[in-house]
């Protein structure tokens, strides 16, 4: 089968990505619901209080309903939400706006906090164990985005959604920007990027609208850090925030960027987890922008949204006046690529097969990035059988390391004995047929060596005479293990290797276990021209977003191409025949 023949084909039902409890299904195959959650009356108040249209009773889909019990989830201990904040992502079109204001009138006038615990017969027909909740006594909403039109798309909902019922038992009075309730005790109100003017406010609900869009420029950042203060000094501590957003473009530095971004870090374990909720519906990795695979991704990836067309949708994918990122964007609700990223996080994720993994006595090679401080170290093997990557370690600066003018600052070192420990380590388990190491630029603060000269030097005395291919062969600078990457030798081979992963992944020949400090390293890279080609390097030198791990995973997939090459590969033995020889 040719590769635009296995293009064209597509599965009838695509499973899509997700991210967030909504989607955990049980072992029955049926959606995992929270044990305990004030969302149950959140969904007997609005079906209650709230209508879709004059005489019709507010009816969430069931992917809705789901989202509703998970957001208000809460800890049976404390009585207290799980979740400090939250994300939905969704395609475009999709109904984020009426489901968020839903909630945020459920914050402005319902039962949202906790009051007891449900008993038989409650007025709500809540079961019981189930908590029950009481209306805030001071409630204030705010809808915030960086334009008065974002704000407009929700706060035009209030008047359509509040039955006649709501308006009059809760003496509800629809203003334009500023809703007031209870005689002004409780308010709902838009604000945009005035972050200065915003300081100091104790809002207990906040929705930001549409955080793709807000950026630097238009005071985006300052204003989700304003807002982030003012739910964190909250009088109940209860205040939550909520952002919805379309998949963002990479590269702009949003706020959506930025909090994907930290989901990620704590979801890898580099960051604490601060009860972020997020939750999205994307389409897999391997989904095409053919005719063969829109309709089915469409479907997967719009849930319960069936008031959107597919018909049209399909048109503008294949309209060719729309860059392909784009309709993976809006339609896909997959985060493209950034214009000079070496690689789109769904090319990546193809690639990922969970059910392979090393096991003692592989065959591998190993590639090892050294740092001291600034710069991430990590250490990536690859399977000579299939290729298989696997990061072994990452060593880098945890984000909640002290500034340098904190008292009593120490700076951040790499613990080279633990490095050295999970070297000796992966020797010991398989069998290692080739190690390079490049030592970074970074200058021991005592004796003026290299960090990892001295380490490097007892990788190479101590493991290079088993090892099937050596760094450098002979001369002054023969070494079985140091590889620097600053000699223009080096720098034209890796070079190579950057181009060669790349078209592995393309054409899917290269797996992966799915390492998410790999994948993020691997994201963070962005495409840098030499005199030799396409190599890859940060997005510029003082950033913080690591590529280390993706030089290691490029370096291994080199050095086994480099054994599988190599005339003098070493060969497995295979059992002789034998005969048996009877001594008389």
């Amino acid at each position: 089968m040719t590769s635009q023949e296995a293009d064209e084909q597509a599965p009838d039902v695509v499973e899509p990505f997700t991210l967030g409890p909504t989607w955990k299904r049980g072992p029955d195959g049926k959606f995992v619901l929270p044990e305990y959650t004030l969302g149950w009356q959140c969904l007997a108040w609005t079906k209650t209080y709230l209508q879709h249209y004059v005489g019709k009773p507010w009816q969430y889909t069931p992917e809705q309903a789901r989202l509703t019990l998970w957001w208000y989830a809460m800890d049976p201990a404390t009585n207290r939400f799980l979740w400090r904040d939250g994300v939905i992502q969704r395609l475009k079109g999709h109904g984020k706006d009426p489901l968020k204001a839903t909630w945020a009138a459920f914050e402005f006038v319902g039962p949202c906090r906790f009051d007891r615990v449900a008993d038989e017969g409650n007025e709500w027909g809540v079961t019981p164990g189930q908590p029950l909740g009481i209306q805030h006594p001071a409630a204030w909403v705010q809808i915030a985005a960086v334009s008065q039109d974002q704000t407009r798309n929700t706060m035009t909902l209030f008047p359509l959604i509040f039955s006649k019922r709501a308006i009059e038992e809760y003496r509800i009075d629809l203003g334009k920007e500023i809703i007031y309730a209870d005689k002004g005790r409780a308010r709902t109100e838009a604000v945009t990027s005035s972050p200065r003017a915003l300081e100091g406010g104790r809002p207990t609900f906040t929705s930001m609208g549409e955080t793709h869009h807000w950026l630097e420029s238009n005071s985006g950042h300052e204003m989700a850090a304003v807002i982030e203060r003012n739910a964190t000094k909250s009088a109940d501590g209860q205040s939550r925030t909520l952002a919805d957003t379309n998949a963002f473009e990479p590269g702009e530095d949003s706020v959506a960027e930025r909090t994907r971004d930290a989901y990620e870090a704590a979801e890898a374990g580099r960051a604490a987890d601060t009860g972020l909720f997020y939750d999205t519906l994307e389409a897999p990795p391997e989904a095409k922008l053919t005719e063969a695979w829109i309709e089915p991704t469409l479907r997967a990836v719009r849930g319960d949204s069936t008031w959107l067309d597919i018909g049209r949708l399909k048109a503008s994918i294949l309209d060719v006046r729309n860059p392909p990122s784009r309709s993976r964007r809006f339609w896909y609700n997959q985060i493209a690529a950034a214009e000079d990223a070496w690689m789109a996080r769904y090319e990546w994720d193809a690639c990922k097969r969970e059910d392979l993994t090393l096991t003692d006595g592989d065959e591998v090679v190993l590639f090892f990035d050294g740092s001291k401080s600034d710069d991430a170290t990590g250490l990536a093997a690859c399977r000579m059988s299939d290729g298989l990557v696997s990061a072994l370690g990452v060593w880098q600066k945890p984000a909640n390391w002290p500034a340098p003018n904190t008292p009593g600052f120490v700076p951040y070192r790499v613990p080279r004995d633990e490095v050295h420990g999970v070297v000796e380590g992966a020797f010991a388990r398989f069998k290692v047929l080739a190690f390079f190491a490049d030592p970074g630029s970074g200058q021991d603060d005592d004796d003026g060596e290299m960090y990892w000269d001295t380490y490097i030097d007892t990788w190479g005395q101590t493991w290079g005479p088993k090892l099937a291919l050596r760094s450098v062969l002979s001369g002054p600078k023969a070494h079985a293990v140091r590889w620097d990457m600053r000699d223009p030798r080096n720098q034209e081979t890796f070079t190579d290797a950057v181009k060669r992963t790349h078209a592995d992944v393309l054409e899917r020949t290269l797996v992966h276990d799915g390492h998410k400090v790999l994948r993020t390293h691997v994201i963070n890279a962005r495409r840098r021209t030499n005199r030799w080609g396409i190599t890859i390097g940060k997005e510029h030198r003082e950033s913080a977003r690591k590529i280390d791990l993706a030089v290691c995973a490029i370096g291994a997939r080199m050095l086994r191409r480099m054994i599988l090459n190599s005339p003098k590969r070493p060969k497995k033995k295979t059992p002789g025949k034998g005969r048996v020889v009877v001594l008389r």
